[in-house]
């Protein structure tokens, strides 16, 4: 069974775009950069034709990657309002050990941004939010060592 995909709105509309550019577009350019190559010295020993092939390759790859994200693809209700336990879509202030308010939304991994305080409902942090209630405390694996986080508000 494949996995879901966990998507914004938004989220779906970026890997659609981006991929009606790269099916249309990107393909169109490399295929005439192969011809282009072709014309200038043939398929063999020739560094041109062989860069083409890769960025086709790399096209193709991330066309299919993109295609089975697209149908595999799970919306998240992001203006679902107060909720009772962390889903994905769901934005989290925690407390650290330090008594510092962290906040977070948990999004599916192809929307993911860290520095935007977007995380993955597979990363470490996600996970262990997962299912959890405000009030509720969870220990977190973490390079440095584990780390415990206290739930204190769910949107």
């Amino acid at each position: 069974m494949p996995q879901p995909t966990y998507l914004t709105r938004e989220g779906l509309k970026k890997l659609q775009d981006e991929l009606t550019q790269l099916s249309t577009v990107r393909r169109r350019e490399i295929a005439e950069r192969f011809q282009q190559s072709r014309e200038r010295g043939g398929t063999v020993s020739n560094a041109e034709y062989e860069e083409a092939q890769n960025e086709r390759s790399f096209n193709e790859g991330r066309i299919q990657a993109l295609e089975n994200m697209i149908n595999n693809a799970v919306i998240i209700d992001e203006e679902q309002g107060q909720r009772d336990a962390v889903d994905v879509g769901a934005t989290v202030t925690v407390r650290n050990p330090q008594g510092r308010p962290l906040t977070y939304t948990i999004t599916g991994s192809a929307e993911a941004d860290p520095a935007q305080g977007r995380i993955s409902n597979v990363s470490p942090i996600g996970k262990s939010l997962l299912g959890k209630k405000v009030g509720e405390i969870t220990e977190v694996s973490a390079p440095s060592g584990k780390i415990k986080l206290e739930i204190i508000a769910i949107e």
